[in-house]
């Protein structure tokens, strides 16, 4: 039975909010003596306001709690904070609003509308950490996840509840690849979470999704690059409660997160602000104990529902080697490597198919397709060895069956890759133009 709506309301009141007062103030963070609370729980700081009249609420997060003091990271940059300022605590004590109100909405990283509608009306409030389930309460990835990109769908296919990390330097195509993967992907729910984002591009993609026919089926939140690196962590957990609130109810959630790497550095932020040790690259612990969290709150339920995740990583280089890039590889169940080479080539998507794995492929695709699959990208990988010597006019016809077919096959299989930023393919096509492919060099052979 549902509570009535006064009950609600009674256990959502605070009658005596806790505070405490401003000690220290250094870039980026706030010590306080007070008030209690937990890691991600709100507060409000009291400062003048700008026109030096009256109290302005200053936002700050709890990042690190002791016996004597709070540890707080504003939500807003350059606020004149003063020493002895009053920090209160806020109510529903880390909770955050969720609901179908915030389909085809985009919001920021407190749940506040940045589309210029009307405040978004809430159906519950969860707490904003979410929590993972367990071993025994997941599902196997049992269904394709079609995307309509011919390179991922044929020779690296995922599943609906698959969790899969697009790494790339920069400017090599990574932005036009998710956007493509968010209108073409299929789900009854895409959230797209952009993290440290430049606001020009966060107006650019909201004005593509929100003219869409389904529009409704999309969900933007975002936490610009201006923002605290609080805002841009939160924006992430706000999505993942997002999808977990829609995944409760049995529906499939694609959310994509763009870039983990930035949500990193904004943890490595915070960590430092909060005093913590820095290790490999001055990434500190919180670092690599939030990471596998986000990534384990992703995946089907036996029970039904399912969040498919794709998360962008960039590297620093295109060598794909620093820690963060690793560590995601190690976590997710796929990776899709970008090539800047095939970029500069104009080749799209640039995914280099040789470095690039998917976990689950095999046991989604039925037994002709794992075959052509394997077959294909085994003749990307001899061509890219004898490249040199194909190329410099050293190889002569006839020297090497295997290199042969790769030659013959080496036109078609880069027609079947490439494809425009605007061009969609179903599956059935894929899989039947790819067999059509390995069975021509076959018989070439």
């Amino acid at each position: 039975m549902k509570p009535h709506v006064f009950l609600e309301r009674l256990a959502e009141t605070d009658f005596a909010n806790p505070y405490g007062r401003v000690r220290k103030v250094t870039a980026g963070m706030v010590e306080a003596s007070g008030p209690v609370g937990q890691l991600g729980d709100l507060c409000d700081i009291e400062c003048i306001s700008a026109d030096g009249h009256g109290i302005q609420l200053v936002p700050a997060e709890i990042a690190a709690v002791d016996e004597r003091r709070i540890i707080l990271i504003p939500l807003e940059q350059d606020m004149a904070i003063r020493l002895d300022a009053k920090v209160v605590a806020r109510p529903r004590h880390g909770r955050v609003a969720v609901g179908d109100g915030f389909a085809g909405r985009a919001v920021n990283a407190l749940g506040q509308p940045i589309d210029g509608g009307a405040k978004v009306r809430a159906d519950a409030h969860v707490p904003l950490g979410g929590s993972v389930p367990k071993p025994m309460e997941r599902a196997d990835p049992s269904r394709v996840l079609q995307t309509g990109l011919r390179a991922i769908d044929g020779l690296l296919t995922l599943g609906v509840g698959q969790r899969v990390g697009i790494f790339a330097a920069s400017g090599v195509g990574k932005t036009s690849v998710m956007e493509q993967l968010a209108t073409q992907a299929g789900s009854d729910r895409t959230i797209l979470c952009l993290v440290g984002e430049r606001g020009r591009e966060v107006e650019a993609l909201w004005r593509l999704l929100s003219a869409r026919e389904d529009a409704g089926r999309f969900t933007l939140v975002a936490a610009t690059s201006d923002e605290s690196a609080a805002l841009r962590v939160r924006s992430v957990q706000y999505a993942l409660c997002l999808a977990d609130y829609w995944r409760s109810r049995g529906e499939h959630v694609v959310l994509m997160i763009d870039s983990v790497t930035r949500m990193a550095m904004a943890l490595r932020e915070i960590g430092l602000a909060a005093g913590a040790p820095p290790t490999v690259r001055a990434y500190t612990p919180n670092v690599f104990a939030a990471l596998p969290r986000i990534v384990e709150r992703c995946g089907a339920l036996a029970g039904g529902g399912a969040i498919s995740a794709i998360m962008t990583v960039l590297s620093e280089t295109d060598d794909v080697d620093d820690p963060i890039v690793e560590l995601m590889k190690s976590l997710l169940d796929g990776h899709i490597i970008l090539s800047r080479t095939l970029a500069e080539q104009g080749h799209f998507p640039a995914i280099d198919i040789a470095r690039s794995i998917s976990r689950q492929s095999e046991r989604l695709v039925s037994a002709s397709h794992a075959g052509a699959m394997r077959e294909a990208a085994a003749m990307l990988a001899v061509y890219d060895d004898a490249r040199v010597m194909i190329e410099s006019g050293v190889y002569k016809t006839g020297s090497n069956p295997a290199v042969d077919r790769a030659i013959a096959a080496r036109d078609h299989l880069r027609d079947f890759l490439r494809q425009t930023r605007h061009e969609q393919t179903m599956l059935v096509d894929t899989v039947e133009r790819l067999r059509d492919i390995v069975g021509k060099v076959a018989a070439y052979a």
